[in-house]
């Protein structure tokens, strides 16, 4: 039995998924809230949002993710990044999940991935929970009804939490399972409520497809000056790093916070919503996004709640500190209703310290700035992956790792030629600790953050008066209007000036390790800026 507007030459039982309940096609966001009550999936918020816990995963889990070792990606996946999962043991998954779903109700949302018509990848997404079908409907790019008449998905992506696999049957590691097949484009999701598992498989399918297409998938937020799209600036980052706080910038259009391409045309959004983390959100310093916690339909996942009032505890991290709202673009007043933007004229590179080292803005060269994308430096937040529980100071190359199916150099390059042609300045900004390491110092204050950013945007920064950083061998301005000159320097933001300089000894130490494994496949005047 199916319900909803759907091409009715491309249902789930053309595609062999045969003999389930009820099969609910590209529902609204009212009938989806519906359908998640009724089936006590969650709890109705104020304003109509959706509160709704994921049990014991509230983060994503990488070491679960795999890529079906099949001919055709054998040569092109960067498989000491992607965990190889054998096609005959993808083909008993697939099998065992269609049978362990017969007989229950599904829900189908048919999206686009990419705001870009003619980049665009068209995505079926099943799901078990009608809230993980919000979900996804806030994530993606929505079709209008009347496309939804002939939508033909390039591929498809099933999500089944119930559905526990086997690691002996299946060849995974746990009963969770991510599995990615690009010959038989599907992505098989079991064992996980945490909704991120499903915008992220979407991002990784696009991470392999675009660069044969010589476009730049990246794992950045964007926005644009007012009324002028040319004057674009994109925000690299993991999560945790600031990237949808500092893109929602009041006085810029929002492009997207997350998922971007760069095309011979421009930078486009992957994404049709934003899914933003909620740990000590304030009206005040983040007034658009605080707000979006009281509109409609707005996924609040993972947060502790009032049980009478449904008022939200935003410092409260006891079920994580990974607690995240999901929400549709055009929740942010001013956010791009195109979702598109120029080449872009900044490059942000945002990395969250918790050594206390790097300084609040750093200019980078065309070579500093390859190398700062291959590193990754950053620190991973607590809560984003299982076992994260405090600040973990790692590298993740092209601010992604977890996204990334091929090597590196392919993003590297890709970036690098990008930057040759339409002449972007790069800057690398730390978000992370001032005064001291984690645990000793304290975090950057967001308002300094924003005012450097504020003139890099401008253009005032370039008339700065700047000091070469020992360490590093990147720019570091000596005053900016509006933020202490102490700041600036972050030696001078410690008691202790010996303790600095070990951590910032250690911390180049750690560059230097990271960096040897790209020493082959990088240009001499990359290879010049290396530190250490």
């Amino acid at each position: 039995m199916t319900h909803g507007r759907v091409n009715p030459t491309f249902t789930l039982e053309t595609q062999g998924i045969k003999d389930l309940g009820n099969v609910y096609y590209n529902d609204l966001e009212p009938a989806l809230i519906e359908a998640a009550i009724k089936r006590d999936e969650g709890t109705l918020g104020q304003g109509g949002t959706f509160l709704v816990s994921t049990g014991k995963h509230t983060g994503r889990s990488p070491k679960d993710k795999f890529v079906v070792k099949t001919k055709s990606v054998a040569d092109s996946i960067w498989w000491e990044n992607n965990a190889p999962m054998e096609e005959g043991a993808f083909d008993v998954l697939y099998q065992d999940m269609l049978e362990h779903m017969k007989g229950g109700d599904y829900f189908v949302q048919d999206l686009f991935g990419g705001a870009d018509p003619s980049q665009r990848l068209d995505v079926r997404m099943v799901t078990e929970l009608a809230w993980h079908s919000l979900f996804i409907r806030h994530m993606l790019r929505r079709p209008g009804r009347e496309e939804l008449d002939d939508f033909v998905p390039e591929f498809t992506v099933i999500n089944c939490p119930t559905f526990l696999a086997d690691p002996e049957r299946h060849g995974c590691r746990s009963e969770t399972v991510i599995a990615m097949n690009f010959d038989r484009k599907l992505i098989l999701i079991g064992g996980t409520e945490y909704a991120g598992e499903n915008k992220k498989s979407v991002f990784s399918l696009l991470n392999y497809l675009l660069p044969e297409k010589g476009i730049m998938p990246m794992h950045c937020s964007a926005n644009h000056a007012p009324e002028n799209p040319v004057d674009t600036a994109i925000f690299f980052g993991l999560s945790g790093t600031g990237k949808t706080t500092l893109s929602a910038d009041p006085s810029r259009v929002l492009i997207g916070d997350d998922e971007h391409g760069w095309s011979d045309r421009g930078t486009f959004n992957f994404e049709g919503g934003c899914y933003a983390k909620t740990i000590n959100l304030s009206a005040e310093a983040e007034p658009e996004i605080y707000e979006t916690t009281r509109k409609f339909g707005t996924v609040i996942e993972n947060m502790v709640f009032d049980p009478q009032t449904k008022e939200l505890d935003f410092k409260d991290d006891s079920l994580t500190a990974n607690m995240r709202c999901a929400y549709p673009l055009h929740y942010i007043s001013n956010a791009s209703e195109r979702a598109l933007g120029g080449h872009p004229k900044n490059i942000i590179m945002l990395t969250c310290d918790a050594f206390g080292v790097l300084p609040p803005i750093s200019r980078l060269t065309p070579a500093q700035a390859m190398y700062h994308f291959l590193s990754g430096f950053t620190s991973k937040v607590a809560g984003t992956e299982r076992g994260v529980t405090e600040p973990e100071p790692t590298f993740s190359t092209c601010f992604g790792a977890p996204f990334m199916p091929r090597r590196p150099e392919v993003y590297g390059n890709l970036l690098r030629e990008k930057i040759a042609k339409h002449g972007a300045t790069c800057w690398l900004v730390n978000t992370g600790w001032t005064g001291g390491a984690y645990g000793a110092g304290s975090r950057m204050p967001i308002s300094a953050t924003r005012t450097l950013l504020s003139a890099a945007l401008d253009g005032s920064l370039e008339n700065a008066q700047y000091r070469k950083d020992e360490n590093f061998g990147f720019d570091v301005p000596v005053s900016v209007e509006g933020v202490a000159d102490i700041l600036l320097d972050p030696r001078r933001t410690w008691d202790d000036s010996a303790s600095y300089d070990r951590q910032a000894a250690k911390l180049v130490a750690m560059f230097s390790d990271n960096f040897a494994q790209y020493e082959n496949a990088i240009d001499d005047d990359v290879r010049s800026v290396a530190i250490g």
